[in-house]
């Protein structure tokens, strides 16, 4: 496994979570979560993070169902993706799996006694935290980076 921090985001209709790992890729923690109605101002802010935690890839969990087909929310996460692909290029973007994460974290957030109010401005960045763990799990079992490669046209 390369060793090297990484970030992941979790694109939502409102917020976007965000999480990043250690160095050497073993826990993954919250970040913060990102207003995601303003996309250009989302993606500024993804870049500043971008800036700061020089991460080896950024992750991006795509919404598949649960028989693996891509409905409108993966649509939206594909093209979130190439967006930031091109925001943040040369810093690659990747596009891992993210079945059930939402809810993982909202079941886990609840089972902590996180109330429902408090727990939507968090469950995007628990969500994240998830998709990252679940993606450096992938990594160190095959030896290779999970998901799909996400192009920046040029």
């Amino acid at each position: 496994m390369r060793r090297g921090r990484r970030l992941a985001v979790d694109v939502g209709e409102a917020r976007i979570g965000v999480a990043s790992c250690d160095p050497d890729g073993i826990l993954a923690t919250p970040v913060e979560t990102v207003p995601g109605r303003d996309v250009p101002a989302a993606l500024r802010r993804l870049a500043a993070l971008v800036a700061e935690y020089e991460p080896l890839e950024v992750v991006v969990g795509l919404p598949r169902s649960l028989n693996g087909s891509e409905g409108p929310a993966a649509a939206k996460a594909r093209t979130f993706a190439g967006n930031v692909a091109k925001v943040i290029a040369p810093v690659p973007v990747r596009l891992v799996d993210e079945r059930m994460t939402t809810v993982t974290a909202t079941q886990g957030l609840r089972a902590s006694g996180v109330k429902a109010k408090k727990g939507r401005s968090v469950v995007d960045q628990a969500a994240a935290v998830i998709i990252l763990q679940s993606a450096l799990e992938a990594e160190r079992v095959s030896g290779k980076a999970p998901g799909e490669t996400v192009e920046v046209a040029t």
